[in-house]
């Protein structure tokens, strides 16, 4: 409970007024949504060591090329990069590793399943601080053809042109 100041017992800043934690992107992965159509978003958590917490609070992750794969029946994010924290010396983390990703048992089966059926893939979306919790937005998603893709671009700027002629207007 926080005091007039806006600290709780202990003297830390907390949360007042009963709002949402705070959200801060630390990477998103711009590719997907021009790569792939997104069919369903999940949060997720990440199990991370503790120089890779530093580390992703300094902004060193990367999701490039990086996807989830469902193993033993538990969802593990492949190919994200955090980079090593530079204090952490010997005890650094490895930059490549496999890290596994905390949801509900219905969200993993949900995703495994998903995941099963021809030209569905799971990826990371984005990674983000949610309070003090790292979390990972993750989507089942279609890869597009080349024409899906010329469609969305002229879509695009058909709205934008659209837009513009709306303000001209004014």
């Amino acid at each position: 409970m926080a005091n007039r100041d806006g600290k709780d017992r202990e003297g830390r800043g907390g949360k007042t007024g009963g709002g949402q934690p705070e959200i801060r992107v630390l990477a998103r992965n711009r590719r997907a949504r021009h790569d792939y159509e997104i069919l369903e978003t999940f949060e997720a958590g990440l199990a991370l060591a503790g120089t890779e917490v530093k580390s992703a609070r300094a902004g060193k992750v990367q999701l490039k090329d990086s996807h989830v794969e469902v193993r033993d029946g538990e969802a593990w994010l492949i190919g994200a990069h955090i980079g090593p924290y530079e204090a952490g010396n010997r005890w650094n983390h490895a930059p490549e590793r496999d890290r596994k990703l905390l949801l509900h048992r219905r969200e993993v089966d949900k995703i495994f399943g998903r995941t099963l059926g021809k030209g569905t893939t799971a990826i990371p979306l984005s990674v983000y601080l949610k309070g003090n919790w790292i979390k990972a937005e993750i989507a089942l998603a279609q890869g597009k053809k080349l024409y899906d893709k010329r469609e969305a671009a002229k879509r695009r700027i058909l709205d934008r042109e659209a837009e513009e002629a709306i303000k001209g207007a004014r």
